[in-house]
């Protein structure tokens, strides 16, 4: 029990390193080669420090920015959401944002892999942010800022506050667009768009999927289901017209990051069963959410 925890432990903080190490990474190379402002507290940051060098002519710390916007968030999220999840999110928000600041200083390397072709950036960052990001996801923290605000709006009050984000990146790119010039801004939004899609591949656990298993043994797939996901299952009871006999259908909503394990399960307790996948959009009503921990 000790030593899977400490696996445990060691596992989260490799993965928040890694995923904060390629996003400091990212931003001196794509994001700053392209002029790029990302979504979130991480495009805030970049626009405050340009604008204090533009217009006042002060050369701010990327980490402090970083640093005062993620406070109020962090304390929200540590009171009301998970204290481990809260730390390790902390863990991410503070290596990213000492070797944003670092990382050009101590290696000439960076110079050499920035991308002068600005759609380049754009692309190729994107997918790189996504890949930090999803490394934070599977060591169940966040990259900080606006993740702090979703989670918590979903956690506590059962909403989806992606529309809400969305809303205020769409301010931050108008902001940019208005002080700079609107190329940045479109180009700019060409890297959230690909950051959401290579996201959207690379992490499922927020997304869900429903299950209809037409099977002989109802109540040992549904024992699995529990155990396994600790979801629950309706039964429907019909006429399997191809052989005229009783059939029974387990209804379930499950994660989408759970089918594949499952699906392999359920087929060795009953072979002959007939199961479909169908993608989830909505879901109103209650679903076990796993704890952030």
């Amino acid at each position: 029990m000790v030593q899977s925890a400490v696996r445990t432990t060691i596992k989260r903080l490799f993965l928040v390193l890694l995923g904060s190490a390629l996003m400091a990474f990212n931003i001196n190379t794509f994001v700053r080669a392209g002029g790029l402002i990302p979504g979130g507290f991480t495009g805030m940051t970049l626009l405050f420090q340009e604008i204090a060098l533009r217009f006042f002519g002060l050369r701010v710390s990327f980490s402090i920015i970083l640093y005062t916007l993620n406070a109020i968030p962090a304390i929200i999220c540590f009171r009301f959401i998970g204290k481990n999840f809260t730390l390790y999110s902390c863990l991410a928000i503070i290596m990213s944002g000492l070797l944003t600041d670092f990382m050009p200083s101590i290696s000439r390397f960076i110079e050499v892999l920035q991308v002068h072709d600005t759609l380049l950036s754009a692309v190729f960052g994107g997918i790189l942010n996504a890949v930090s990001i999803s490394l934070c996801l599977y060591a169940d923290a966040t990259t900080g800022g606006t993740d702090f605000i979703a989670v918590f709006i979903s956690e506590k009050y059962r909403k989806d506050a992606w529309n809400y984000i969305f809303a205020g990146n769409c301010v931050i790119l108008a902001i940019a667009a208005f002080l700079f010039t609107l190329d940045r801004a479109l180009y700019s939004i060409i890297f959230q768009f690909t950051t959401t899609a290579a996201l959207s591949s690379l992490y499922r656990s927020y997304q869900q999927r429903t299950l209809l298993i037409i099977t002989g043994k109802p109540d040992e797939v549904y024992a699995l289901i529990r155990e396994q996901t600790h979801h629950g299952a309706t039964a429907f009871r019909g006429i399997g017209y191809y052989e005229k006999a009783e059939r029974t259908m387990l209804y379930s909503v499950v994660s989408a990051n759970e089918i594949s394990l499952l699906v392999n399960a359920i087929k060795k307790i009953d072979g002959s069963a007939f199961i479909n996948v169908l993608k989830t959009e909505q879901i109103n009503g209650r679903f076990y959410t796993r704890p952030k921990n």
